[in-house]
């Protein structure tokens, strides 16, 4: 009796989750699957694919420039923009997490720009970035400093959009915010007991506490970061100048959607999903010198 209430509450579960196995199956791990064979085709979307084994993935690597170039770029961003985010969003959760009237008022505010549309943003931006009357070199001009070409000087079109992206921290913050405030009191009390001032406490107590979260931001961060880039370059600076901007996705899209070389395109997103996955896999590796899991005792 027993077993036949089981299998009947096994096939009500099923039942209930069926359209969303159809939907992933679909419209996740078909795609998944037709993608791989894509990338084994030369295929322009209009004449049957037409087998080409590796030679996809030969040409990217062997014969394509700007292949490494926009992975250079990608990196680039990725190297500058990920320690920054991390520190920032981890700064402002802090900050955040403070008992002080109207501290929901100024979470929102931070949070508001994580959820803002991206093609919104990147106008802004632009705007904010002008060589003539942007904000950003009106400020600079105030204090006596020289604007900068933001959008059309290679130097400095990347960080341009690294100062971007600090500005949509709230997604990070907000993760922290909840890690932060899972921490036990007791610990604090103890650290205050001691005699710890307050930097010791972030250190032996907020840091360890936050590594798990840390972890998962900078796990997130690394994906978020080799898939950033398309809208805002794709409307700031279209890539420019001198393929300073051409990140990877943009790059991937302009293979796609504007050469037609689908298969090209998809090679080079299994090239993305590789790399990614590798940095991925080395960072779970490392991170067991440094992350504490509460009962553990240790870092694992």
């Amino acid at each position: 009796m027993a077993s036949r209430m089981a299998k009947k509450e096994a096939l009500m579960g099923f039942l209930t989750i069926s359209p969303w196995l159809a939907g992933f199956l679909l419209f996740t791990i078909g795609p998944i699957i037709a993608s791989m064979f894509i990338s084994f085709t030369n295929w322009d979307l209009v004449t049957h694919p037409r087998w080409v084994g590796l030679d996809n993935y030969v040409h990217l690597i062997r014969d394509d420039p700007l292949f490494w170039q926009s992975l250079k770029v990608t990196l680039y961003f990725a190297i500058l923009s990920l320690p920054l985010g991390l520190i920032a969003s981890l700064a402002v959760a802090i900050l955040m997490n403070q008992n002080v009237k109207g501290i929901f008022w100024f979470r929102t505010i931070y949070y508001l720009p994580a959820v803002m549309p991206a093609v919104a943003a990147a106008i802004l931006w632009r705007w904010i970035f002008n060589n003539d009357f942007g904000i950003l070199n009106v400020l600079l001009r105030f204090l006596g400093l020289q604007g900068l070409h933001w959008l059309t000087d290679p130097r400095w079109v990347v960080p341009a959009f690294v100062i971007m992206g600090l500005w949509s921290v709230g997604g990070g913050m907000l993760i922290y915010l909840a890690g932060l405030q899972g921490i036990p009191t007791q610990l604090y009390e103890a650290a205050d007991l001691d005699g710890a001032g307050s930097w010791k406490k972030f250190l032996n107590v907020t840091l360890p506490m936050m590594s798990p979260v840390i972890l998962y931001n900078l796990i997130m961060g690394i994906i978020g970061s080799f898939q950033a880039g398309f809208t805002t370059s794709y409307i700031m600076t279209s890539g420019g100048p001198n393929n300073a901007s051409m990140f990877y996705v943009l790059y991937l899209y302009i293979n796609a959607f504007e050469r037609f070389k689908m298969g090209y395109a998809s090679a080079q997103a299994w090239l993305l999903f590789l790399i990614v996955l590798l940095i991925t896999f080395l960072v779970f590796k490392k991170s067991q010198a440094w992350v504490y899991y509460e009962g553990s005792g240790r870092a694992r």
